[in-house]
């Protein structure tokens, strides 16, 4: 019998072999997903997006500001009220013309929340980030609502956890 004759009757993997190979695979993969935390990684970006939606209205708004004095108007719901002749409500996500072609809307179904003291020359603009206190840029670390929010009770749908203002006043 040849050297090659023995190994001629293997026909494939026998199952200890394969439940091995299998446990092995899952291990990495439940390292590699737990590594990886979809769940918390999808949390940052939404938070990521709330954060530079906020940035721009912000801009918006000093625009506004350069242009009347004062910053917009606002209403029982928290939206900005656009300056016509009768000013009306723009909902998150519809056009603010000529200050933002489209006024952000919250990715994940949370509000934004902005707040004009009256006299206009300040104003409150909140977000209710997905991780809370864990963001290092929330207001608080406990992920309780910022000081101007429960001050002027602001509804983000949630909690108001990241905010940004006017130059003259903090969240």
């Amino acid at each position: 019998m040849s050297f090659l004759g023995r190994f001629n009757n293997k026909n494939g993997f026998t199952l200890i072999e394969l439940i091995v190979v299998i446990g092995v695979i899952s291990i990495l993969a439940t390292m590699t997903i737990s590594t990886l935390d979809p769940i918390a990684q999808y949390q940052k970006s939404t938070d990521a997006r709330k954060k530079s939606d906020l940035s721009q209205i912000q801009k918006a708004l000093e625009a506004y500001y350069q242009d009347n004095s004062r910053y917009p108007e606002t209403n029982a719901s928290f939206q900005i009220m656009s300056n016509a002749e009768t000013p009306a409500a723009i909902d998150w996500g519809q056009p603010w013309q000529p200050y933002m072609n489209i006024l952000p809307k919250s990715p994940d179904g949370t509000s934004y929340a902005y707040y004009a003291p009256e006299g206009g020359q300040s104003y409150y603009l909140y977000a209710s980030l997905s991780r809370g206190g864990k963001d290092p840029q929330a207001c608080k670390t406990d992920g309780s609502a910022c000081d101007g929010a429960q001050t002027y009770s602001i509804n983000c749908t949630g909690v108001c956890s990241y905010g940004v203002t006017s130059a003259n006043v903090s969240p």
